[in-house]
Formats: structure tokens, sequence, C-alpha cells
């Protein structure tokens, strides 16, 4: 038998996943870095629009402003962690990413259903307005045929 000192649970998982490794430091500067300044300059450009803005445009701008503070909070929680993570720092990585891919896939489809509706009426009435000048031209070269021309 050995005299070697037995490792508790919690040295073993330090042995297994340091803190955090310098490349996920650095990821959580980024992400925090990204997210403060993404923070400030929404803000800037919100607060520097002229006039008064539609309540989708300050949704908008609420939202943007709310993911880059979910990713300036993120990085800052991870950069301040001394213990093993699990990879939870993961997993709150990915829900911030799916939310904010969500919110902006369900804007876009009713940005862009908006827009299709609006260019299929366009087509409609074009189509429309197409019929009408085919049949008076039809009616004017009638006339002009008639009158023997």
């Amino acid at each position: 038998m050995t005299d070697e000192p037995r490792l508790t649970a919690d040295q073993i998982i330090e042995r297994l996943e340091p803190s955090l490794s310098p490349w996920r430091r650095v990821r959580a500067l980024t992400a925090l870095l990204a997210g403060a300044a993404g923070t400030v300059f929404v803000c800037a450009l919100w607060w520097t629009e002229p006039g008064p803005l539609p309540g989708r445009t300050h949704l908008a701008f609420a939202a943007l402003t709310a993911f880059c503070l979910a990713w300036a909070c993120y990085g800052g929680w991870l950069s301040t962690r001394r213990t093993p993570l699990f990879a939870r720092d993961r997993v709150i990585a990915g829900w911030i990413a799916l939310a904010a891919a969500l919110l902006t896939t369900v804007l876009v489809a009713a940005v862009a259903t908006g827009a299709l509706a609006l260019g299929l009426a366009f087509v409609a009435v074009s189509a429309v307005l197409t019929g009408q000048a085919h049949a008076r031209r039809a009616r004017l070269l009638r006339l002009k045929r008639d009158l023997g021309g």
C-alpha cells in the first residue's frame, strides 16, 4: 500500500478542467468588450435618431441593446469564474445565440411577409392596369379600322 495522499473530488475536478484556459479568458473578454461596444453603439444610434420613431423601430433598438447587454454580462460573468463550469458557459452562450437568432428570424419573416404582401398587391394592381390598357388599345384599334384607317 502506498502512502500517497488521497485527492478530494474538488481537487480531481480542478485537475480535469482548469477554471478558465487562456483561450476561454480571451473569448470571455471578447464577449465582454464586443457586447459593451455594441451596447454603446446601438444606444448612441438610438438616441441620435431624428424625429419620433415608430414603435417597431424602438422595439428593434431595444432588442439589439438587450442582446448586446446579454453578451457583455456573459463575458463579465465568465471572466470572473474561478471554478470549473462543466460547460455551463457554453450552454448560456448557446441560449443567448438561440434567442437572438430566433427573434431576428421572426422579425425578418414579419418584414418579409409585409414586403411580400405589398409586392403582391403591386403585381395585382399592375396586372389589372395592364389588362385595362390592352382592352382600351384593342377598342381604339377596332375604332380606327371601322373608321377606315
